[in-house]
């Protein structure tokens, strides 16, 4: 067997340039899949991170890693950007593609790909992607979006990669904000949070509280998803003419529910613009 069909063979090599809390989820996440799918989408992962205590972590995970920036580079089949918005240039910066050049991905929000390919210089074919922290348990969404240049076999391994943590859909890069800023898990846990403190004030004991907040956000939706209900047939369903949830709907349309939604979205969708800029 020549180099070239052992290459073929071989499990793509995914690098993390950045070891932080997603990158973590998103290697806890392929472990998962590995134990649980059936027919499990196999990957070398290698972590790079200036900071010893998080390559530790990683380990203790089950991910290798490579304290030297250029080597974890050449190694990589897939290159994902898993630093703060605010670090991808001094990154990017910070390493030359010295092999045939890998596939990028960026997690990074805010930062579109014309950025990225103008800051790398080099040429590499980029995508971006947004994982949810739920990738972990394999409950994840990503949203994906594909440089013009990225032929349509490293698309097809990129959303492998992506649908081993979950649901994938693909959107276009102009779109990318406002789903950045829609699926973020924080509308459940502030709802959630909000939800409980409400409850307890009125009398609930907090850890009774909890329990019924969380049955009200997740229980309800896991369901709905899992009947494939339609929204509008669920809410028929929980509220009945004049009754006790109509009323509390009410008050929350009253109260400027809906429009205040929407402004927490343009706030979010802002500050990725800001971020874009920088």
């Amino acid at each position: 067997m020549n180099k070239r069909s052992e290459k073929s063979l071989r499990p793509p090599t995914v690098v993390f340039l950045g070891g932080g809390g997603l990158t973590q989820a998103i290697v806890v996440g392929l472990r998962y899949h590995a134990v649980n799918a059936p027919k499990p989408a196999k990957f070398q992962l290698i972590v790079h991170d200036r900071h010893p205590n998080k390559l530790r972590t990683l380990r203790r995970l089950g991910a290798k890693t490579e304290s030297n920036l250029q080597r974890a580079v050449d190694a990589a089949d897939i290159l994902l950007i898993a630093v703060r918005p605010d670090s991808v240039a001094e990154l990017l910066s910070s390493f030359h593609i010295s092999k045939r050049p890998p596939v990028a991905v960026s997690l990074a929000a805010g930062i579109p790909l014309e950025r990225l390919r103008r800051e790398l210089g080099l040429p590499v074919r980029w995508a971006r992607a947004l994982p949810s922290p739920a990738c972990r348990t394999g409950c994840g969404l990503t949203g994906l979006t594909f440089g013009a240049e990225l032929k349509p076999a490293q698309q097809k391994t990129i959303r492998t990669l992506f649908a081993a943590l979950g649901t994938v859909v693909q959107i276009p890069e102009e779109s990318f904000d406002v789903f950045m800023v829609t699926y973020a898990p924080i509308h459940g846990y502030h709802a959630l949070a909000a939800l409980t403190a409400a409850a307890t004030r009125l009398g609930l004991d907090p850890a009774v509280a909890s329990i019924a907040a969380a049955h009200a956000l997740a229980d309800g939706i896991v369901a709905l998803r899992a009947g494939r209900t339609a929204l509008d047939a669920a809410w028929k369903q929980a509220a009945t003419p004049g009754g006790i949830s109509v009323a509390i709907a009410a008050s929350k349309d009253a109260s400027g529910y809906s429009a205040m939604i929407e402004r927490a979205l343009r706030a979010g969708i802002d500050r990725a613009g800001s971020i874009s800029k920088v």
